[in-house]
């Protein structure tokens, strides 16, 4: 049946929402509240930089926030990497008409969190100093800040991880609008208070750097809050999630199972990613003959931008995930696959503009976090460094737009241990190896050379992963239990039970057939020309 412009319908993953909806148009119901989230991440991290490189000429400022960041990021990365995989399970179950399973993927990922953080992150937070002043080319004003900034957000971590935790939830239950509503606030809160606390506004105490790392952890706090109080209280009212609250070695083998690579992926790439900015750029200003600070300031302004350009897109992976992990809940391979190849051109488009924008207007972009009190020398140098980065930049975005969407999908599906071992392999190999090698062998690059190698590494995994999924291995694979499990049962053993209208409300009522449904109308074959 044709659309009144000629265009055709396919079946609706929702089919609860007005019927068969238009594959764009249900692409972005579902992916606009994620994308506005991460974007709001990133709106976030560039008004916080912008406002530290304000407080004094030196561009030593950014570099400490930017390196203390990193440094904090890559011991809480692991566990977020783990625990993403939990939108997978919420979302497959949701698919196969069992959302009331969800939870306890949720609580069980809390209880992770809550053994890591005294295991590892009070532990870490212990010897950040000293790894802070191992570095060579850091001044001590630079180790100073940066490990007052790092261990601020590493005693925090539990806030951090708890809040993804939560959103991974409702993600998976393709209510995105929570975590949305949760962000916007809490990065509100947390503009406000780094306004108060790094400058001494309205009385409060000037903190500097410092006062940054403060108001992060405010503003985590506030969005945690808010899906909390949704997951304990309207949502236990329709799919019993309080229920689930003990700890369940099922659900925590199932997250550990397909959480690992993601894990390991995203600690390899927070790990060589830190060593690459806070280690290698500076070293290869050095020896170039430049100043070091020059060239760690250039590249963290550089990747301010680069985070505008990819975090939209990290957002349409996300929602993406949840799309293709409801679909193979719903043995629905052909729509997944689907939706992917939509997703891709619509990151394709956006990260291209970007790509553009990067080549014609990457002095001003840098000039932008020039203070005017930086000397003319001090700011001619970082321009002209961060502009060669932006430019290394637009010469990946592409292939970057396609590893962020490939990777989204193969998590939802439960293909994650290939593509999350060959990251890994390629981060260490590309930004760490690589990046030591190039300032060898060509010193003169500078820090371009190290960025060079970044580039590398993503164009291999752009490549890499859209082949990968190509392939199709993905589409056999299934991770929702069939078998009734314990975390539907309350605290006195009687079956939890949802009732019938939330389950409809989700589109579904009774569990899947066992053959595909044949599609209400469809828009091409099975799975659509690349």
């Amino acid at each position: 049946m044709s659309t009144p412009a000629g265009e055709t319908r396919s079946e609706s993953v929702n089919p609860s929402v007005d019927g068969p909806q238009h594959p764009l148009r249900e692409m972005l119901t579902i992916a606009l509240p994620t994308i506005v989230t991460m974007t709001s991440y990133t709106v976030m991290q560039f008004v916080d930089g912008w406002m530290v490189s304000r407080i004094g000429p030196e561009p030593v400022y950014v570099s400490a926030q930017g390196n203390g960041g990193m440094a904090a990021w890559m011991a809480i990365a692991a566990v977020l990497g783990l625990t993403g995989i939990i939108n997978t399970y919420v979302s497959q179950n949701l698919g196969a008409g069992k959302p009331e399973r969800g939870a306890a993927y949720v609580w069980n990922g809390w209880w992770m969190c809550v053994a890591v953080w005294v295991l590892a992150m009070l532990p870490y937070a212990i010897v950040l100093p000293h790894i802070f002043a191992s570095f060579e080319d850091h001044s001590e004003e630079l180790v100073r800040m940066e490990r007052g900034y790092a261990n601020i957000l590493v005693l925090g971590s539990i806030l951090t991880m708890g809040a993804k935790v939560v959103a991974h939830y409702f993600y998976g239950m393709h209510r995105p609008g929570v975590v949305m509503v949760a962000a916007l606030t809490g990065n509100v809160v947390n503009v406000f208070a780094n306004w108060v606390l790094i400058f001494g506004n309205l009385g409060g105490p000037t903190l500097g750097v410092v006062g940054a790392a403060w108001g992060t952890l405010i503003g985590t706090a506030v969005e945690l809050s808010i899906p909390l109080a949704m997951f304990l209280g309207p949502m236990h009212a329709r799919y019993a999630t309080r229920q689930a609250w003990r700890p369940s070695m099922l659900h925590i083998k199932d997250i550990l199972k397909l959480g690992w690579p993601a894990g390991a992926m995203m600690f390899s790439e927070m790990v060589c990613w830190g060593w690459l900015m806070a280690v290698l750029l500076p070293k290869a200003g050095a020896v170039a003959g430049d100043n070091p600070v020059h060239h760690n300031t250039a590249g963290w302004v550089a990747l301010r931008y680069m985070h505008v350009s990819f975090m939209p897109t990290v957002g349409l992976s996300v929602a993406l995930t949840a799309i293709v992990g409801r679909c193979m809940g719903m043995r629905r391979p052909d729509l997944a696959a689907e939706r992917t190849w939509l997703a891709l051109k619509l990151a394709l488009a956006y990260m291209g503009v970007w790509a553009v924008a990067f080549v014609l207007f990457r002095e001003p972009m840098i000039r932008l976090f020039i203070p005017e009190t930086m000397s003319e020398l001090d700011a001619s140098e970082v321009i002209r460094i961060g502009g060669m980065v932006l430019i290394a930049a637009a010469v990946f975005q592409i292939f970057d737009a396609v590893a962020i969407v490939t990777s989204g999908a193969l998590r939802g599906a439960g293909d994650a241990v290939w593509p999350g071992v060959v990251m890994a392999t390629l981060s260490w190999g590309c930004l760490l190896g690589g990046g030591t090698w190039i300032i060898k062998v060509a010193p003169g690059l500078g820090s371009v050379g190290p960025w060079a190698m970044a580039a590398t590494y993503i164009v291999l995994a752009g490549v890499l992963l859209l082949a990968r999924f190509s392939s199709g291995k993905w589409r056999t694979m299934r991770v929702v239990h069939d078998e009734p499990i314990g975390e539907a049962q309350s605290l006195e053993g009687e079956p939890a039970t949802v009732p019938i209208a939330a389950a409809e409300e989700l589109g579904f009522s009774g569990p899947p057939p066992a053959a595909p449904p044949p599609a209400l109308e469809t828009t091409a074959d099975p799975e659509p020309p690349r």
